[in-house]
């Protein structure tokens, strides 16, 4: 059964009383990862009809300098959507592979208040902190 034949009630939120990663379950976090991804799309093109408008032509320079600021600031928050699409694809095909949930690091099972707060959770909190300072430790270095 693929997680699209399951109904998920808009007002259900999943619990650790019920069997964890159910198709109820995946289905709440895949709907959750599409309108994510769908809302940062939506973003994406309204930036880039407002780049196709064409350029800025400010005819002040410091104002000119103000709007091309503004669009550099822009342009890298829609780089780091970008790179945040490829996650939540990721995380997609996690769900379709039955990976999804799992800790990426030591197999456990990742907490439903992590996955809703931040679906696209590879690993457990403890793996996370541990990877933290992990990384901390070897920049430091």
């Amino acid at each position: 059964m693929r997680t699209s034949d399951v109904d998920v009630d808009e007002s259900y939120v999943p619990t650790v009383e019920e069997p964890f990663m159910n198709e109820r379950q995946l289905r709440f976090f895949e709907k959750q990862l599409v309108d994510w991804k769908n809302s940062i799309l939506v973003e994406a093109q309204g930036t880039l009809n407002q780049l196709q408008d064409g350029p800025m032509r400010e005819p002040d320079l410091n104002d000119r300098a103000s709007s091309e600021t503004d669009w550099g600031i822009e342009l890298r928050t829609r780089d780091r959507q970008r790179k945040l699409i490829a996650k939540i694809e990721a995380a997609l095909r996690r769900i379709t592979e039955g990976e999804y949930g799992y800790c990426q690091v030591t197999g456990e099972p990742i907490s439903l208040a992590r996955l809703r707060a931040r679906p696209i959770a590879t690993m457990t909190l403890e793996a996370q902190e541990r990877h933290e300072r992990q990384e901390r430790v070897s920049r430091d270095d």
